[in-house]
């Protein structure tokens, strides 16, 4: 599975983005996927899950409220909406696959097998 992050770019204050993750091959429609950030000088951080089916969601507290993720299986593609964009959402997004199958959404970096070449979001007037 390969994995593709698009959709970063500048953005004022206050405006939207939307992220897309593209992958290649079958078996990603059963996979959940995890987007990260990294800003510089600090660590790469969850950001939000999708299970493999979409029914399950889950958000770090710094972007609930603000962002959506889902999925459309049909295009191989997870697609993150970041809304109401602060500065400190600046970073590299990521968004990686977990093969695994789980009964619940994991937040661990190491749990994601599959990671995307990441796409810059710069949040600055």
């Amino acid at each position: 599975v390969q994995l593709q992050a698009s959709g970063g770019g500048l953005v004022q204050p206050g405006g939207s983005l939307r992220l897309s993750c593209a992958a290649s091959g079958r078996t990603f429609v059963y996979y959940a996927v995890g987007w990260f950030r990294q800003a510089p000088g600090k660590e790469r951080e969850f950001v939000a899950g999708i299970t493999w089916n979409g029914g399950n969601t889950h958000y770090a507290d710094s972007v609930k409220g603000r962002s959506t993720i889902s999925r459309d299986n049909a295009k191989n593609t997870v697609y993150l909406q970041m809304n109401s964009l602060k500065p400190e959402d600046t970073a590299v997004y990521y968004c990686a696959a977990d093969r695994r199958p789980r009964r619940y959404l994991t937040t661990l970096i190491q749990d994601y097998n599959y990671w995307g070449q990441g796409t810059l979001v710069t949040v600055s007037s």
